[in-house]
């Protein structure tokens, strides 16, 4: 339905014929035993648009892959295994592959562990709402023999992690409507902030900029109007804002008024919007305003009675009292000397807060929308987790995001938020599309020979992706199968049969001249899963190819998986006269009386 057909002879634009209505009210209106007689040319013709349906209705769970399919194409042509990408579904635990994955992680994060650079490291792995495996290893203190290993309650610095909060104290405060627009100008709230921006005029061939989250590219010499600072790009480090204010070090004690005063007679180092610059000062600007501007609270309750309290983060805060500090792993510079923990002042929002791995992992757990406590909307969740812009080859993220830096990894988007401060390292990640979280604190220096939440991931995204694959599918069946079951054409030229089976999961097949021989059965049968009223979505439970090949002809198939069916209204018989295929812009599939015959 709707699939674009290529034949190496002569090329097809895509635009599919539809069927007239009064050859789609004939196949309702037959009484007598239905007999379709086809011409040569009729029976060609047929056997292509064949080939066209049934693409629309294809599933699979196995690796990505080459193999030989000689039902598929006489020359058993290598043809590649779709989808790329398994569908994330509930999981029925042990998972052998997994688990030997998981062990591997396990490996890689033992060993790097030195009693000198390196004493601790907590780690954990999420997916949806659980906690899939946890790691701790060495010692809370590596300087006492006698101390105990750490665990998942084991406190820890996070350094720039503590960016997260910020950004999550932007979008709440869209959400509840205190902030107008996450594209406000920084000057909508601070009335006197300024600073000179000389980039906003470029005589670069290609110029790239923001507006409103979209990339445009424009060339030749482009007058753009003065780009402002908005409260997006400071939490994407996009706004061009410089690493932190001149004359101060992040140890800065001063007020908000002094820094928006001391920025009046500063540069942007970019123009905002136009390319990647990590600002420390972004941040703590951004928290401070919202703070004391929009809510008009001290940043650090606000967050704590927000965000921390409503989420039951316990172990997560500021403030390092003997109390927290006793529950700390200790943190070491690489020579093994104790680091001092020093108290970040103005620039707390960027990099002051200390956490644990099970407190992080709930904060995780909440991104991935599984949470039992819910911080923000779906929608919203959606928007934080989307990359903004791909920044310039000497940046050390591909993209960035708010307030991520993005890369890709066997195919999938990975945000991360690494932090780095004195005795400590961490890193914050999540892989959206698997559902899965990885967290990796750490009381030492980061390791330099290897990037260790990478190679963990190199472990634990295919044995993910295995899982899915092998994992039972469990399908809604509607209230009642009876209004869906029975025969179904697409303008008399491909008949489809539905029928319940014994779990009441609707049954769908494909039928017709030739389709037998033509079309192995697995790509011919699929079932569809209930939504809601009226509405299923197609699954198949085999793998496809990505691209079916028929002799001269191919077909993309991997455009076309789960595609949503929207049944019509109840006819006077309590029956569904027919669906229509929308992402497909297929219409009018309309029930006939029986099963036709063909001669």
């Amino acid at each position: 339905m709707g699939s674009k057909v290529v034949k190496t002879e002569t090329p097809v634009d895509g635009v599919q014929p539809q069927p007239s209505t009064a050859l789609a009210i004939d196949g309702l209106t037959k009484t007598s035993k239905m007999k379709v007689k086809w011409s040569q040319l009729g029976l060609i013709f047929f056997l292509l648009l064949s080939v066209i349906m049934t693409s629309c209705f294809i599933w699979q769970y196995q690796l990505p892959k080459l193999e030989q399919d000689g039902n598929l194409d006489g020359n058993s042509r290598s043809v590649r295994m779709c989808p790329r990408f398994p569908e994330p579904t509930t999981l029925e635990h042990p998972i052998p592959s997994l688990k030997e994955a998981l062990e591997k992680v396990d490996f890689v994060l033992r060993n790097r562990i030195n009693p000198i650079s390196l004493p601790a490291l907590s780690a954990i792995v999420i997916y949806n709402d659980t906690v899939l495996w946890t790691g701790n290893f060495g010692k809370r203190n590596g300087s006492d023999p006698n101390s105990p290993p750490p665990n998942e309650y084991t406190i820890y610095r996070i350094a720039s992690l503590s960016k997260l909060f910020p950004t999550l104290m932007l979008y709440r405060l869209w959400e509840d409507g205190k902030v107008g627009s996450l594209d406000d100008p920084l000057e909508k709230y601070v009335d006197i902030f300024t600073i000179k921006n000389p980039l906003g005029k470029s005589k670069d061939s290609e110029l790239k900029y923001v507006t409103d989250g979209l990339i445009f590219l424009d060339s030749g010499e482009v007058q753009i109007r003065s780009s402002s600072v908005t409260l997006r790009r400071m939490a994407s480090q996009l706004s061009g804002l410089p690493r932190r204010l001149r004359a101060t070090n992040l140890l800065w004690k001063g007020k908000t008024q002094t820094a928006v005063s001391l920025l009046q007679d500063d540069v942007l180092v970019a123009d905002p919007g136009t390319k990647c610059h990590y600002s420390n000062l972004a941040f703590s600007l951004l928290a401070h305003v919202l703070a004391e501007k929009v809510v008009g609270v001290n940043y650090q309750r606000w967050i704590a009675e927000n965000i921390l309290g409503r989420l039951g983060m316990e172990d997560t805060g500021f403030d390092i009292n003997p109390g927290i500090q006793s529950q700390m792993a200790v943190g070491v510079y690489s020579s093994g000397a104790t680091a001092p923990l020093y108290d970040l002042g103005w620039y707390r929002p960027s990099g002051q807060m200390y956490s644990t791995a099970a407190d992080m992992a709930k904060l995780a757990m909440v991104l991935l929308g599984a949470y039992q406590r819910k911080l923000l909307e779906p929608d919203t969740l959606k928007i934080m987790l989307t990359p903004l812009f791909r920044c310039d080859k000497d940046y050390f993220a591909n993209r960035t995001g708010t307030p991520w830096e993005v890369n890709e990894q066997l195919g999938y988007e990975v945000l991360r938020k690494d932090g780095d401060l004195d005795g400590y390292s961490a890193t914050f990640s999540l892989v959206p599309r698997l559902k899965l979280g990885l967290v990796v604190l750490m009381a030492g220096t980061r390791p330099q020979n290897q990037d260790v939440v990478s190679k963990a991931y190199s472990y634990i995204i295919p044995a993910m992706e295995r899982a899915f694959r092998e994992a039972r599918r469990v399908l809604n069946s509607p209230p009642n199968p009876a209004p869906y079951v029975g025969f179904y054409t697409y303008g008399n030229i491909t008949f489809y049969e539905i029928k319940a089976g014994p779990d009441g999961v609707l049954i769908m097949q494909q039928f017709g001249p030739q389709i037998e021989d033509l079309i192995p059965e697995r790509y011919r049968t699929i079932k569809l899963n209930y939504l809601v009223d009226r509405v299923f979505r197609v699954v198949f439970e085999k793998e496809y190819p990505c691209v079916l090949r028929v002799n001269t002809a191919s077909v993309s198939l991997e455009a076309q998986d789960g595609q949503l069916f929207n049944f019509y209204v109840f006819d006077k018989n309590g029956l569904s006269p027919g669906f229509d295929a929308p992402g497909l812009n297929t219409y009018n599939v309309v029930r006939i009386a029986r099963r036709p015959t063909f001669s």
